[in-house]
């Protein structure tokens, strides 16, 4: 009886929602041989050295933290690094792909009743561009982009905060460590895909709750976290 007048009363308040966030880079698009290509164009001003492709299979196993500390890059310099390699991207939308699969799984778990969101330190109109292009930016709530390596955890919070979405509910997609950590700093469900910029050997270090190695996985991924409407 009383399940039933808070119905009347919240008609919202017992159903389950479901809300996953994204990130884009790795995740989503497949943007690392431009990003890769831009940071080595930008190795001269920024004082670090060009990767090769011996160096990036090193890099895959390392955290964000550790490629930094390699890169002798100043911390100082990390944000405008972050928004010149944004700016220069927009130069090169039109080769950046989505992982083949990625548009069906999203609207498979649209039709699951989820709701779809982007955290990324990629800029909003970058995203928003690629999205579009292949015709699924409508599939998303919002894109939250903040060039920050390492806050996405307070951004996770903000977010939930302001829909009123229990942690329980939610779960955070991510390609790196960073992600996974994220994840855990805000006590929601972490699932790390394989396809993206870390390697699947340091992904399971920091113990995400699921690893997939295919986007078309991810639907069935998340209705075994979270119950089908």
């Amino acid at each position: 009886m009383i399940a039933i007048f808070k119905d009347i009363l919240n008609p919202m308040a017992d159903r389950y929602q479901k809300i996953i966030i994204f990130d884009f880079d790795g995740t989503l698009a497949d943007t690392l041989e431009v990003v890769i290509s831009i940071i080595n164009d930008l190795a001269e001003d920024f004082g670090y050295s060009p990767t090769t492709a011996s160096d990036l299979d090193k890099l895959q196993n390392l955290n964000y933290r550790q490629i930094i500390k390699l890169s002798n890059i100043s911390l100082f310099k990390i944000p405008r690094l972050l928004r010149q390699v944004q700016k220069e991207l927009q130069n090169n939308l039109g080769s950046i792909s989505l992982f083949p699969g990625i548009p069906e799984a999203l609207q498979d778990l649209k039709r699951q009743g989820c709701q779809l969101y982007i955290i990324t330190s990629n800029s909003r109109n970058n995203v928003e561009f690629v999205l579009n292009r292949h015709g699924i930016l409508g599939l998303f709530d919002d894109i939250n982009s903040e060039s920050t390596l390492f806050g996405k955890h307070r951004i996770i919070n903000r977010l939930l905060k302001q829909q009123n979405i229990p942690k329980h509910q939610a779960v955070y997609v991510g390609d790196e460590t960073r992600d996974i950590t994220a994840a855990h700093k805000s006590k929601i469900y972490s699932i790390a895909v394989t396809w993206g910029f870390n390697s699947a050997n340091i992904l399971a270090q920091y113990q995400p709750d699921l690893m997939i190695n295919e986007p078309q996985d991810l639907p069935r991924t998340i209705a075994s976290i979270l119950p089908i409407n």
